[in-house]
């Protein structure tokens, strides 16, 4: 099949229409799983302290990526099929966060998302943004700058009080990325309610190790390669109704259509009525490895998986001197790329960001990972 073809002609074709099958030996999810039991879906793990950069896939994702390129491969894959797939992991991503379906749009880039937002912003408004956030929510912004839209910077535990009634939008990280500081959601929200001022959360770096509820944001974006270990290429907007009304839907394309299928050619142009009219086409095969991902943080209590992620991280701040600052990422100052390389030396798999070093702490950790690095940085 090609992306124009439709469920209802390959229903009229001598072959049923394919989809990708079903993913081996897929773990029983009809139940709650804690902690100890999702360590044992990663294949790898120990070692590796880099969920802020790049999750690992589960065992399942690896087999319905295998699967899929098999069918692939063999001519049996399909647009039909690849569709039912974004469908089911659209769903199950509004279940974990905590809105309608209705308000969940697909894409492949957090920049992209934003670039959607930002599109919309009115000329000459005022977006405050992080200082030091990271750049896909801030160069979007920018770059409307030829329309007179200006964006001020301020440092995260200010941004609640810099919110005046000029600020048509506060765009931020709910986890910041190179200090791994969890903003202060209500007092941002409510500072913005008071003003009139509309939110819009990346929960990139949040999603996943904590809950999250995007509905107390009038818009949140999140790219789940991350913490919630789906392939790169699978991201989200969660978009309510006032907000959601004033975007402009610059970026519309084939599988933003009413009826995708009958979308594909102009000149007429008519949109999906909720969410999915902001909808970027998916890049097929990286859904399929989402959506064992998306069912098995789906299982998980994500309040536990933050009590765990939180341990360890305080752990290793209290093994360093560090104040515990309740946060699965933990970052210090490292400007020559001293400890970084020490961790490196060691085995282990970190990160180094604006001149920090940075460790993340997720399913797949335990106290053998934070001994190591100790011993790596303090030997």
């Amino acid at each position: 099949m090609t992306p124009i073809d439709s469920p209802a002609a390959a229903a009229r074709s001598s072959a049923p229409a394919a989809v990708p099958p079903a993913m081996p030996d897929l773990p029983d999810l009809t139940h709650r799983i804690g902690v100890r039991e999702a360590r044992e879906r990663f294949r790898g793990g120990r070692g590796y302290l880099a969920a802020c950069t790049m999750g690992l896939p589960t065992r399942e994702t690896e087999a319905a990526l295998r699967a899929d390129a098999g069918a692939w491969a063999l001519g049996q894959a399909s647009a039909a099929g690849y569709a039912a797939v974004v469908e089911r992991v659209r769903h199950a991503y509004a279940g974990l966060v905590a809105v309608p379906v209705s308000r969940v749009a697909i894409g492949s880039q957090a920049s992209v998302l934003a670039g959607l937002v930002a599109a919309s912003v009115p000329d000459g408004a005022e977006v405050l943004c992080v200082d030091g956030d990271f750049s896909s929510m801030v160069f979007p912004f920018l770059g409307q700058s030829h329309r007179g839209v200006t964006v001020r910077h301020l440092p995260l535990d200010q941004l609640a009080g810099g919110i005046t009634a000029q600020t048509w939008l506060v765009a931020w990280s709910l986890v910041q990325s190179a200090t791994g500081a969890v903003a202060d959601t209500a007092a941002i929200t409510a500072a913005a309610a008071r003003h009139g001022s509309y939110t819009l959360c990346d929960t990139t770096q949040a999603a996943g190790w904590m809950p999250v509820d995007a509905s107390v944001f009038d818009a949140t974006i999140c790219h789940a390669y991350k913490w919630l270990c789906a392939p790169r290429g699978v991201a989200f907007l969660t978009v309510a109704g006032r907000l959601a009304d004033l975007l402009r839907p610059v970026q519309a394309g084939w599988y933003a259509g009413r009826d995708p299928w009958a979308s594909c050619y102009g000149p007429a142009m008519d949109l999906a009525t909720d969410a999915r009219r902001f909808d970027v086409s998916p890049a097929w095969n990286a859904w399929v490895g989402a959506e064992p991902a998306l069912d098995l943080f789906a299982r998980l209590d994500l309040a536990e998986v933050r009590d765990h992620a939180v341990a360890l991280g305080d752990a290793l701040c209290a093994g360093l001197g560090l104040t515990p600052a309740g946060q699965a990422i933990v970052s210090w100052p490292d400007a020559e790329g001293t400890d970084l390389d020490r961790l490196t030396r060691a085995g282990l798999t970190a990160s180094g960001r604006a001149g920090r070093a940075r460790v993340a702490f997720h399913l797949w950790n335990d106290e053998d990972d934070v001994a190591d690095a100790l011993r790596a940085l303090r030997p």
